[in-house]
């Protein structure tokens, strides 16, 4: 079920929301959390019930060993039972997700043809995979105190978060759960809820469905059936492409912190402008960021962190970012990914390093030009890194990358060429000639209306959080500057009549158009 759906929106989150409000009304704790619990395994089940047993399976296997290892009387004999959890874990999450692509590598280097059929991905497993993982080796620190299989079945279960994120802590959201019974939703809750969780809607089916069906889809068929796009056509899928995954991700993020926030309950925040980043650092700070945090915590700390001197440093980083790109995908194009971010962020601190130590600067400030150099040079590395990420194959991405460079040649397009005043402005300019069968794909200049339009979202505009600073909104978001007080919500006329633009045309867009997936639910 997909929160963009006339399903969830009509149906499914005001029945969810009514049964709650009963159950916390009657300061029954345990009844509001297992009709929560309940509610996030049918939500679970609408897409395909069969993978129920897998999940409750894992909830089960998990929440047992987390008991064992809490309870065992050793180090060696929590560590045996640490180890068998992470094999459990990461077993089924290679099997579902990587098991047909080594295969296809190893059939490929030694000639044979094995084949384990089609294996389809259950939803959100690489993130509750996660989770649990996290739950467990915070339980082998003795970072877990006892908590009982209702609260950990809604730690994992919890149906804002199951399928696409944040990946949460238990320490985050456990003793909210806890708190039902002794704290009623408030209408702030309701209200900002609402605000954050049509927004995303917004962000989804108005934003990122249209950039994706009339910029980024033309292209990348085009491209996956032999074409050659020209640099503004090339130029113009990726840009499509690089604005609809920050809409669609970060529409999911904002409609779950509002689906949450509506049942009192806050989760981290995952994005904060991350296309304002100055750096790659910065950038990793902002871009899903509980992903980096797992990462960070679970991983890069565990191989030694900066610990052992600057290059084994280098070298922890980019095994970090290559687990991250494996973790988003099986395929070569997100190992490419992965270890383009680790070089990035590589010489990121390799540059630091040469600021604090050599230039004596500070290289975190600059003035409004060096900064605004540092966004446009860390988008334009950002962008270089999707055009992996969205390709199908490493060979159609260096296509890509040939045309955005010009090595298909420089055309303007002719649905642009016919637009009153743009013709003249490149007649007899080298670099343009006016034609292009070839960009029969991008149709008149709505494909570049929309990118300039996401383009100035993402760079001018205040992001979800600090539009409703005033309240306490996710984990997190105290500490995004806020906007101009113009642009903040408070009850009043103006906000009330911008917000109700917001859910009318969102709510017009669900009921006349199908229900696109976020494009997460692929990872």
């Amino acid at each position: 079920m997909l929160f963009s759906s006339s399903e969830f929106i009509f149906a499914f989150l005001p029945l969810v929301y009514a049964g709650f409000l009963i159950a916390q009304r009657l300061r029954l704790q345990n009844a509001a959390m297992a009709w929560l619990v309940g509610a996030s395994l049918f939500f679970y089940g609408w897409w395909n019930p069969r993978y129920l047993l897998l999940i409750i399976a894992l909830i089960a296997i998990n929440f047992w060993l987390g008991r064992l290892i809490g309870a065992a009387g050793s180090r060696r004999r929590a560590r045996g039972f640490l180890i068998a959890g992470l094999t459990i874990n990461l077993g089924a999450l290679v099997y579902f997700k990587y098991a047909n692509f080594l295969l296809d590598n190893f059939n490929l280097a030694a000639g044979t043809r094995f084949s384990l059929g089609a294996i389809v991905l259950p939803l959100g497993i690489s993130f509750f995979t996660f989770q649990k993982i996290a739950f467990l080796i915070d339980t082998y620190r003795g970072q877990v105190k006892r908590i009982g299989l209702l609260e950990f079945s809604l730690f994992v279960l919890f149906f804002p978060q199951l399928i696409a994120g944040p990946i949460v802590h238990h320490s985050e959201v456990v003793p909210q759960f806890t708190s039902f019974g002794r704290r009623r939703v408030s209408w702030d809750d309701l209200i900002v809820g609402l605000g954050f969780f049509f927004a995303g809607l917004f962000k989804k089916v108005v934003l990122a469905d249209n950039l994706s069906a009339y910029a980024v889809t033309p292209v990348f068929t085009a491209l996956a059936h032999g074409a050659s796009p020209r640099f503004l056509e090339a130029w113009g899928g990726v840009l499509g492409y690089t604005l609809q995954l920050y809409f669609d991700f970060s529409g999911y993020s904002d409609m779950a912190i509002g689906a949450a926030l509506m049942f009192g309950i806050h989760l981290p925040l995952n994005f904060n402008s991350p296309y304002k980043s100055a750096s790659i650092i910065d950038f990793w700070r902002r871009w899903h960021m509980t992903l980096s945090r797992f990462l960070r915590d679970y991983l890069y700390f565990a191989l030694g962190g900066n610990r052992h001197g600057p290059w084994r440093r280098q070298v922890n980083l980019m095994l970090t970012m290559l687990l991250g790109g494996i973790w988003h995908g099986a395929g070569w194009t997100y190992v490419i990914w992965g270890a383009l971010h680790g070089l990035y962020l590589a010489v990121n601190h390799a540059w630091r390093s040469v600021c604090e130590r050599v230039l004596h600067l500070d290289p975190t400030r600059s003035s409004r030009v060096g900064r605004w150099a540092g966004v446009c040079l860390t988008f334009l590395a950002v962008i270089v890194g999707w055009v992996f990420f969205r390709a199908d194959s490493v060979q159609h991405a260096l296509w890509l990358l040939g045309a955005m460079s010009g090595a298909n040649g420089v055309e303007l397009p002719a649905s642009l060429a016919a637009i009153p005043g743009v013709h003249a402005l490149f007649a007899g300019r080298w670099l343009f000639s006016a034609g292009g069968a070839a960009y029969g794909h991008l149709q008149g200049a709505l494909p570049f209306l929309l990118i300039a339009a996401g383009l100035a979202w993402v760079w001018l505009l205040p992001n979800t959080q600090q539009v409703f600073a005033r309240y306490e909104t996710a984990l997190g978001a105290g500490s995004s500057p806020s906007p101009r007080p113009l642009l903040q919500f408070r009850y009043g006329w103006s906000s009330a009549i911008l917000m109700s633009a917001v859910v009318l045309l969102s709510l017009l867009y669900v009921r006349s158009n199908v229900a696109q997936e976020f494009l997460y639910f692929d990872f």
